[in-house]
């Protein structure tokens, strides 16, 4: 799948993998790989500026952990980000029916 493709919902999906609970960078981005059925293959370079936007907009909150020996930011949700989710879910509902529909070529439900 293009990367051209998620633009545009790349925060909510990155908010929605995070709703299962802190995780560091590489996380995000393997668990995005694998619930999108290997589909997705994302960059660090698509990742983690999302990661940098979506906490200075007070979506998400990290911290530092150390792991292995190895020092690593861990990125949560905030109380924003969950409802920011919550719109990201009915945005979607509502986008991807309508395209749908056109796509199919009739009325969108």
């Amino acid at each position: 799948m293009k990367s051209d493709a998620v633009r545009g919902h790349l925060d909510g999906m990155i908010l929605a993998v995070l709703e299962r609970g802190p995780q560091h960078g590489f996380a995000v981005i393997s668990a995005l790989h694998a619930r999108s059925g290997g589909r997705l293959d994302l960059p660090t370079g698509t990742v983690y500026p999302a990661l940098h936007r979506l906490e200075r907009g007070g979506l998400i909150a990290s911290e530092w952990d150390s792991a292995e020996g190895r020092r690593r930011r861990t990125y949560r949700l905030t109380s924003s980000g969950r409802a920011a989710l919550a719109r990201s879910r009915t945005e979607w509902v509502e986008f991807s029916s309508t395209v749908g529909a056109i796509l199919a070529g009739g009325a969108a439900t």
